[in-house]
């Protein structure tokens, strides 16, 4: 539920802000604007999340070291995302626009990292068995998906109906009941307590020190930052391309996309049985990059939607494996420094990826303005194609399907040094399994010696 909540909204944020501020806001001509507001949110995208990493693997509290920040964050979560789309627009200038979303945007991507970055920790330390986490992953990702697909279906709904009045107001909507799914999620788990109260955690430098030290760590989040481009820069490019390129339903471009996507879940456990998780992860990032690519030379709507559908299929990769491979590297962490560390993990990632989000706001911005596009906004709040010089379309070609493809590919190449594989990786999973089983005696004795002291 905590996944359909914030896929929804985030699904939404991430397909609309790109067209929301060069397109509908027209900021498309004030380039500079679009590229400050950028470096600003890459910046505090980029520090919130180590922040939240460290303070929630140090907490201590009764109620566990994620649930907690997540329940109380929710409210401001779709208060944040809801002020985003009231954005002043034409009444105000460029300048005061700038102000609005740099403030709107940095809060809402600050308590998205509180829940989502915390929601992604608690998955390595519900189970330490590998198949057990794809299941989870899987059921996740299947409604992640659903919220995804929701993502473009509501705002493409309400977008093009007059002014933004019906559209602001579906978005409070979304904000109240995604943030609700969020909070039910948290009154319903319950975090393993052997990791707050046996644990005890490193110090700050400590714990960037062993961090930056693992090998696995590194490949994998150097791959990952090429998936969240590659993902960022196709989810925020789709209405250019269905409004301009092929002047079709967008709902026609996400039927290809997604049916693969969401079939494609569902087989990743036999695609672990045959291939193992790295292999199958690179296997499908290869299928993903080549479609993409081949999209920038499709002429029409069918011979694109072949080629999205392929790509869909590539999807499934980075949707479902990269937490899988991220519980690994918590395990073998853990072996190492006797400490469950998922939050920092997640949190330096995120420093290092979280980036590519703002990378993929400036790259469709730069290209269509070399190609002098011309914003609805100057078209009566319509897109007019038969406006736009040739030159658009290839930009959009390009951002959409050349560059994320190439991101795809060199993710794969990257991967091929990750570590945790064959005898090795089968040591690091007995030695957690025993490592757990003491800790839970541990627990059990201190609890024991509790109840005899009261």
């Amino acid at each position: 539920m905590a996944s359909l909540g914030g896929a929804t909204i985030n699904g939404i944020y991430a397909s609309m802000l790109s067209i929301f501020i060069i397109d509908y806001l027209g900021l498309v001509q004030a380039e500079s604007i679009v590229y400050t507001l950028s470096i600003i949110y890459l910046i505090v995208n980029a520090l919130n999340d180590p922040i939240v990493g460290l303070w929630s693997d140090k907490s201590r509290s009764k109620k566990g070291r994620r649930i907690p920040f997540m329940r109380y964050t929710a409210p401001f979560f779709a208060i944040t995302f809801i002020l985003i789309w009231f954005a002043p627009g034409a009444v105000l200038s460029d300048i005061w626009i700038f102000v609005w979303l740099v403030i709107t945007t940095a809060l809402y991507d600050t308590a998205y990292t509180i829940i989502f970055l915390l929601y992604s920790a608690l998955l390595p330390e519900i189970t330490e068995n590998e198949k057990e986490r794809n299941s989870l992953q899987v059921f996740a990702s299947f409604f992640n998906l659903i919220g995804q697909i929701l993502g473009f279906l509501i705002p493409d709904i309400f977008r093009n109906l007059g002014d933004l009045f019906a559209f602001r107001m579906a978005m409070v909507a979304v904000g109240i009941l995604g943030s609700a799914l969020i909070l039910f999620m948290t009154y319903q788990f319950k975090e393993r307590p052997e990791f707050t109260k046996v644990d005890k955690p490193l110090g700050i430098l400590d714990s960037l020190k062993y961090t930056f030290k693992s090998r696995s760590f590194v490949t994998l989040v150097s791959a990952n930052f090429f998936q969240i481009l590659m993902q960022s820069l196709v989810v925020g490019s789709v209405f250019y391309l269905a409004d301009y390129v092929l002047e079709t339903s967008t709902i026609i471009l996400l039927v290809f996309i997604f049916l693969p996507l969401i079939i494609g879940i569902w087989i990743t456990p036999k695609l672990i049985d045959k291939f193992g998780v790295l292999r199958a992860d690179q296997i499908l990032l290869v299928i993903g990059g080549i479609g993409l690519i081949t999209l920038v030379f499709m002429p029409n709507i069918i011979t694109v939607g072949i080629t999205l559908a392929i790509a869909g299929i590539g999807f499934v990769g980075p949707l479902v494996y990269t937490n899988v491979l991220f519980a690994q590297v918590a395990d073998e962490d853990e072996v190492r420094t006797g400490v469950r560390r998922e939050g920092v993990f997640f949190g330096i990632n995120a420093l290092f990826t979280k980036p590519a989000q703002s990378f993929a706001l400036i790259i469709p911005a730069a290209l269509l303005s070399l190609a002098e596009f011309i914003p609805r906004e100057l078209t009566g709040g319509v897109p007019r194609p038969d406006l736009q010089p040739g030159e658009v379309f290839l930009a959009i070609r390009i951002f959409i399907g050349l560059i994320p493809g190439i991101c795809l590919l060199l993710a794969a190449a990257i991967l091929m040094l990750y570590p945790l594989k064959g005898e090795y990786w089968k040591e690091i999973q007995e030695k957690v399994l025993i490592m757990h089983e003491e800790k839970s005696e541990k627990l059990a004795d201190m609890e024991r010696r509790e109840k005899f002291n009261a």
